[in-house]
């Protein structure tokens, strides 16, 4: 059974869907199409009670595949094309034959060696946790990224205090369901009717964890890694010089609450491992939105905001000072909640304030932060080298679910008759000259990098996925050559672009990169936006289907493994751990302007997401988060001085009307 299961693993998975071939967020199930166990429970400890363990499938995942080396080279060479002009092409050409053939085809198979002598995980695995905790850049704008909750639809419950304590309920429950063994495991089912049914759930639950992945797959579902999940709770990037730690402590009890730069614990767990009673954690928020201590003129949170190797020395003095015992609350604690004081104006501001904020009211080496407005718009910001956007979106999902569907308090909650003073503790820090002087300047460095970043937002309302599909024409191909034309147009060229794309479907998958700057997409571009009068309809209608048809393949490789980034980050990370010189391709210009990412993207869409956003990865980039809904498009940008993104947006709906109105049989209009 091993043998044969091992053997249908490469041909099965390629029949995975379209919707779950993109990015992280597209792999998990949509809230209201998740059908949970019957046995639900009305109980406040547990969201739900699965009938199939939530790591039953974990074992039996497939393994993520090392890709053939030649259709890694073969895959560089594509996307270097659009890229490079004939001289350059043919260089890089030439350096990527003499790679395959020479230094590249040891380090490949010295990494397949030490793939198969390591089949509890997956290759990419410990290169990537490697690359994000050696990083020395700030976490924030570099890394963390940001997803805002939809309002609660009802208007009384988007209250500061009630929606505070109803997340942190319902983060609670997430918590206990997830470490119970009771949370929904993680699965796409492509046909919902059969599997996602309380008969097969409570056939498969016998089925041995490690064939378990079969069973599902013969009822065409498709179970996801889960690995990832453990670091939700209690955990918090430690820095530490050259290379930051994890640190998970599961026995923390206590929430750390982030008020005006204050930090205060109070325990949301109690004694007995159960979620404290709702109407106690609502006396102690309420307490903390009283308190009346002022803002700290040594805010601690903003170190989280410093280069890495900076905040790792700092905190070696917090340390020695004598702040051992406080610094261990804020890392064990179960997650940050951050109460701000101002009320959003805008999109704009939301998202400069989910993603950035003060600086003050934020500790960023938390695996997550719920961030919660004065006037309730709340939002979640992550720290990004424990997990990826999978696990982050299902906790935002469930948490998002029973908050509006089952809240715990009300507009109407009484306080309990508590002790608040006692059980809340404000946690006082012991700062020298020194200590200070480091606040300081990690305060002036990060308003200095915060006030470069600009942000805008585009809602393109002429159409969406459903008018994309009746063409059949990709909704993401569509979205991600509006991003191409919209460049070209304003600044006449094709560069380097990234989309993220979950590798869940594996055990310990992480990302691969598809790219969706092509040779079709060049064309394509070219002919809208240089060429408007010289093609027919019937000619750049052909140009969009190719682009959507090669993007959609592009797709399914990464999605599969099948992708090139990553393979050629694992043997340049294994052939610097060899202490090897360096080979050629990597030290070809063009292998670092393609890693140069002008346009880093990355879709979402969720029924619990308003929007999320991340800053540009390059100085010179855009940083496009965007979804394709139904019937309207929208895009959330940022960048630096060095790109105008306001004009981008602007050429973006113009390049997103051009295509529509071709879909509509419209000719293009010369501009």
């Amino acid at each position: 059974m091993a043998y044969f299961l091992s053997n249908q693993i490469n041909s099965t998975v390629w029949k995975l869907p379209l919707a779950l071939r993109t990015t992280s967020a597209r792999f998990v199930l949509p809230e209201n199409q998740r059908k949970y166990s019957s046995n639900t429970g009305t109980e406040s400890e547990y969201l739900h009670r699965s009938i199939v363990p939530t790591m039953h499938y974990q074992k039996s995942l497939p393994r993520l595949p090392v890709p053939k080396l030649e259709d890694t080279i073969r895959r560089y060479l594509a996307a270097q094309r659009p890229l490079l002009n004939n001289e350059q092409y043919s260089n890089t050409e030439k350096l990527a034959h003499d790679f395959q053939n020479g230094t590249g085809k040891q380090l490949h198979e010295e990494l397949v060696v030490h793939d198969k002598n390591n089949k509890h995980t997956s290759y990419i695995s410990a290169p990537w946790f490697d690359m994000y905790l050696s990083a020395r850049e700030s976490v924030v704008l570099n890394f963390n990224p940001f997803m805002s909750f939809n309002p609660d639809p009802k208007p009384e419950y988007n209250d500061q205090l009630v929606r505070a304590t109803n997340m942190v309920c319902s983060a609670v429950r997430f918590m206990k369901t997830l470490r119970a063994g009771l949370l929904e495991p993680e699965v796409f089912h492509l046909n919902p009717a059969k599997s996602n049914t309380d008969s097969f759930k409570k056939f498969i639950r016998w089925v041995p964890s490690s064939i378990s992945w079969f069973g599902a797959y013969m009822v065409n579902a498709y179970p996801l890694d889960m690995s990832q999940y453990f670091r939700l709770f209690n955990s918090t990037r430690i820095p530490k010089p050259k290379r930051d730690e994890l640190f998970t402590d599961e026995k923390g009890r206590h929430l750390l609450v982030m008020r005006r730069g204050n930090l205060y614990v109070f325990d949301a767990v109690g004694r007995d491992g159960n979620l404290v009673k709702p109407a106690e954690i609502l006396s102690h928020l309420k307490y903390i939105l009283a308190d009346s201590t002022p803002a700290p003129a040594f805010p601690l949170g903003v170190l989280t905001s410093e280069n890495r190797d900076v905040w790792a020395g700092l905190r070696e003095k917090l340390l020695e000072a004598g702040n051992g015992e406080v610094l261990g609350l804020v890392d064990s604690a179960l997650f940050c909640l951050c109460l701000d004081e101002e009320e959003m104006r805008d999109h704009i501001h939301i998202s400069h304030n989910m993603l950035h904020g003060n600086g003050c009211n934020r500790w960023y080496d938390k695996s997550f932060s719920i961030i919660l407005a004065k006037d309730g718009q709340a939002a979640i910001n992550f720290e990004h080298s424990w997990g990826d956007g999978v696990a982050v979106l299902r906790f935002q999902n469930e948490v998002f679910k029973d908050t509006t569907e089952k809240p715990l308090v009300g507009p109407g909650s009484q306080p309990a008759a508590v002790d608040s003073a006692s059980a809340v503790r404000r946690l006082e820090f012991k700062l020298n000259a020194e200590l200070q002087h480091g606040i300081t300047k990690a305060k002036e460095n990060f308003h200095a990098a915060v006030s470069r970043l600009t942000i805008d937002a585009m809602e393109f309302k002429q159409g969406g996925k459903e008018q994309l599909k009746k063409k059949k024409l990709s909704p993401d191909a569509i979205a991600q050559l509006a991003f191409q034309m919209g460049f070209l147009r304003q600044y006449g060229q094709t560069v380097a672009t990234y989309e993220s794309c979950s590798t869940a479907a594996f055990k310990h998958g992480r990302t691969e990169t598809i790219r969706p700057a092509s040779i079709h997409t060049q064309r394509c571009a070219q002919a809208f936006v240089q060429q408007p009068d010289q093609h027919s309809v019937e000619q750049l209608l052909g140009l969009l289907d190719a682009c959507s048809k090669y993007h959609g393949q592009l797709t399914k490789e990464a999605a599969m493994g099948q992708g090139f980034d990553r393979h050629l980050f694992a043997l340049r990370y294994l052939a610097n751990s060899n202490g090897m010189t360096l080979p050629s391709l990597y030290q070809d210009p063009a292998y670092a302007a393609i890693n140069h990412n002008i346009l880093s993207t990355s879709t979402l869409t969720s029924p619990a997401v308003s929007l999320g956003g991340f800053a540009p990865v390059v100085p010179d980039g855009f940083g496009v988060g965007y979804g394709v809904h139904d019937d309207w498009i929208g895009c959330n940008v940022s960048s630096y001085p060095a790109r105008n993104v306001h004009e981008f947006l602007r050429c973006v709906h113009k390049s997103l009307e051009d295509i529509f109105n071709v879909i509509e049989g419209k000719p293009l209009k010369s501009s």
